[in-house]
């Protein structure tokens, strides 16, 4: 899979493709249909499938402050759209100047000249160019003068609702994994590289590997049982920590696992945590001591948790 990053480095080896448009965050069964969709139309007319997203998020340029918690980063995302017979992802960088473009000249410019677009999916309720003044029927309109064709997404619904990353996010907030983990058809994970960190786990018998998450938000808060994915020995179990340490007075989000049975250097390393298991909120102990008796038992009752799911 090829990631394009920007419009600029759109070339003419790039022109006549299927494509789709959105944030697609957390690649969930709803996305998944869509790509299949994408990719079948693809297969039959013998040409690349792109997907079409944005950094930041529209909502995270326009209200920052509002914006949700991100499921995926972009690093996160482009591997879970590599798994979907996706060709190509163009990301284009959402600024004033992307915002302020008319809705005529993206289709122009972006899908006519740079993509020689064959075929769009879209949901029948999106929105684009300055003041969303963009939607379905301009799509239709221009694709019936340009020679593609503009179609609505597949919607997929699961327990009698749409899926939807705003779906994902609810369950991961209010700790219901096994919810998060039907709608996005797989555990919920996120990756990064293990860094150094204070050490002070070591101390108290709880060496942790730590990944700095590089969020303003965090779609997940708290202490969980975890698998560990991308070394050797995989999956690794485990309980983590996702939050600012208030115990120790931290300030930014961290990702803190200690590995359960294992003792091996893994600095620098690449790897996927999964959260199958929520165990509690963060909280904020009185000392360090009783911290490490919370951790005891943190780590007791998710060994327990592993022992029951393998049995």
């Amino acid at each position: 899979m090829e990631l394009i990053r920007g419009f600029h480095n759109l070339r003419s080896r790039h022109r006549g493709c299927v494509a789709t448009i959105g944030n697609f965050d957390g690649v969930h069964l709803g996305h998944q249909t869509v790509l299949g969709q994408l990719a079948d139309k693809a297969a039959e007319l013998g040409v690349a499938s792109v997907v079409i997203s944005f950094e930041p998020y529209p909502m995270e340029f326009f209200a920052p402050d509002k914006a949700p918690a991100r499921l995926t980063r972009l690093r996160e995302k482009f591997r879970a759209l590599a798994r979907y017979s996706v060709d190509r992802m163009l990301c284009l960088r959402f600024d004033k100047v992307f915002a302020q473009q008319p809705a005529r000249e993206f289709i122009d410019k972006v899908l006519v000249e740079g993509l020689g677009i064959r075929y769009l999916v879209v949901g029948d309720d999106f929105r684009f160019g300055h003041q969303r003044e963009g939607d379905f029927a301009l799509l239709e309109e221009v694709g019936k003068q340009q020679g593609f064709e503009v179609v609505h997404l597949h919607t997929f619904n699961i327990d009698a609702g749409r899926v939807s990353s705003t779906r994902v996010r609810e369950a991961l907030a209010s700790g219901d994994m096994a919810t998060a983990e039907k709608l996005l058809g797989r555990p919920y994970r996120m990756c990064g590289r293990v860094a150094h960190g204070d050490k002070r786990g070591r101390t108290i018998g709880f060496p942790t590997a730590n990944i700095h998450l590089h969020r303003q938000k965090t779609p997940v808060k708290g202490v969980f049982a975890v698998e560990l994915f991308g070394i050797k020995g995989e999956p690794i179990a485990g309980v983590a920590n996702v939050g600012t340490r208030p115990t120790v007075d931290g300030t930014r989000s961290l990702l803190e696992i200690h590995l359960f049975d294992f003792a091996e250097e893994i600095y620098g390393e690449y790897v996927h945590v999964e959260f199958v298991h929520k165990l509690r909120d963060e909280a904020k102990f009185d000392s360090f001591e009783k911290l490490k008796e919370q951790i005891d038992i943190d780590a007791e009752q998710a060994r327990e948790y592993f022992k029951k799911r393998n049995n």
